[in-house]
């Protein structure tokens, strides 16, 4: 091979790598809501989300932009008269890190794991109070029977 056919290829690479630190952001704004046991939307129910990178307060519904990790996302909800709602939103390795790691090698990933650009969380976290669910990334825009949920454990008072 040419010097300047390996020298297109390395400049391909390095501009179609998809980075994910040059394409994304370390914050990701998600939708969050609350439902009640019987379906109906819950309003003002005070929310705490949390993962290795901060911890977030909000008062559902609404948005709120949280940092992006591998870790996975825990939501909290509360609501006099309710039962607490728990959630966990799973972390994904978003396209950008595949990129990386196939052009880049590992330099690449490493700052985008680092930095949590690599990843992403579901855009719509629906917590139902009273119960506990699991919401994954890889099912969005699939149906809702896609979301796992249990019953929430009564809290002793």
């Amino acid at each position: 091979m040419n010097r300047c056919r390996i020298a297109a290829i390395v400049a391909a690479s390095v501009l179609f790598s998809g980075c994910a630190t040059i394409t994304s952001n370390e914050m990701q704004l998600v939708s969050l809501s609350t439902k009640g046991a019987d379906g109906n939307p819950v309003e003002k129910a005070k929310c705490s989300l949390a993962n290795d990178k901060g911890r977030w307060e909000m008062v559902a519904p609404g948005f709120v932009s949280v940092r992006r990790s591998a870790e996975d996302l825990t939501v909290e909800c509360k609501k006099e008269g309710l039962a607490d709602g728990f959630l966990r939103a799973i972390s994904r390795a978003a396209g950008g890190m595949f990129g990386n790691i196939i052009f880049g090698g590992g330099i690449g990933a490493l700052i985008d794991h680092n930095k949590g650009t690599g990843y992403d969380y579901p855009n719509d976290l629906p917590v139902r109070m009273g119960a506990s669910s699991v919401v994954d990334k890889k099912d969005e825009g699939a149906s809702s029977t896609a979301m796992a949920e249990t019953p929430a454990v009564p809290k002793s008072n």
